[in-house]
């Protein structure tokens, strides 16, 4: 090969690496300008949820006082349940204030209030995920039909001491186990209930639910259930399949902070 060759290959080797330098720059710049523009959405969307904050609170302070004494952040989980709309946000509060002086008012629900409920052993109050947040496992095959007033005493005295450990800012992660659940378990009364509670009075605070080891007779009442749960609702819902269980916990919960019974670390606490 003449040197005349070598010197050709060599200067073009030379342009190419100055495109792909040049490329990679480009991309680089690119990957830059997109996050500069993510974060002032982000921060456009924080200073006009924090703007209409301000308005639903001064509303919902002039129609009961009382809610003077609720924090910003329960503010804004409202306003961001209906997409910050402050007239509906204001709307479904003030109707949780009312419902809370009226279902709790002590200020919270006692064990001696649910003793049916606990007796069950059914909830419990795991370690967190990886972002902190507290994990509740709910074991459905231990669950039977009774008084759907203390159910939902129950429902309020488990929400409450899960939300009690969840950090500023953030939800916390259910996983309902129906593994052995049968229609002696079933219960649609408690189970739209439940439900009611959940999405009415603890806007924004689940972050993702886990249905496991759910038998196919379950889809029976899933049917009747699935139309009464909302659109943000639905979207946190995660059915597992068997194979793909330890896995997928393993994305959201380190090994340490998981359920012995599903190859974690962690004994089960009952709530």
């Amino acid at each position: 090969m003449s040197a005349a060759v070598v010197l050709m290959n060599s200067a073009d080797n030379v342009m190419e690496l100055k495109e792909l330098e040049t490329l990679k720059v480009e991309e680089d710049e690119q990957v830059k300008a997109a996050a500069v523009v993510a974060a002032s959405h982000a921060d456009d969307t924080e200073l006009e949820e924090l703007r209409k904050s301000r308005l639903m609170r001064a509303s919902v302070e002039a129609q009961d006082p009382s809610t003077k004494e609720v924090d910003d952040l329960t503010i804004r989980r409202f306003l961001r349940a209906r997409d910050l709309d402050i007239e509906q946000a204001s709307a479904m509060f003030l109707k949780y204030m009312k419902w809370r002086r009226d279902f709790v008012p002590k200020g919270s629900i006692t064990a001696s209030e649910v003793p049916n409920q606990i007796a069950q052993n059914k909830m419990f109050l795991q370690g967190s995920d990886k972002k902190g947040c507290p994990i509740s496992v709910i074991l459905g095959y231990r669950h039977f039909q009774d008084s759907l007033k203390e159910f939902k005493r129950f429902v309020v005295y488990g929400l409450d001491k899960v939300c009690a450990k969840i950090p500023p800012g953030q939800k916390f992660i259910a996983i309902g186990d129906l593994e052995g659940w049968g229609y002696s378990n079933s219960d649609v009364r408690g189970y739209l209930g439940a439900l009611s509670i959940l999405q009415d009075y603890y806007p924004e605070r689940l972050g993702k639910v886990y249905i496991i080891h759910a038998p196919l007779i379950f889809m029976t009442v899933w049917k009747i259930v699935y139309p009464f749960i909302d659109n943000k609702t639905k979207k946190k819902i995660v059915f597992v399949e068997n194979k793909m269980l330890k896995s997928t916990l393993l994305e959201e919960i380190d090994e340490s902070q998981l359920p012995e019974i599903y190859g974690g670390k962690l004994p089960l606490v009952p709530i």
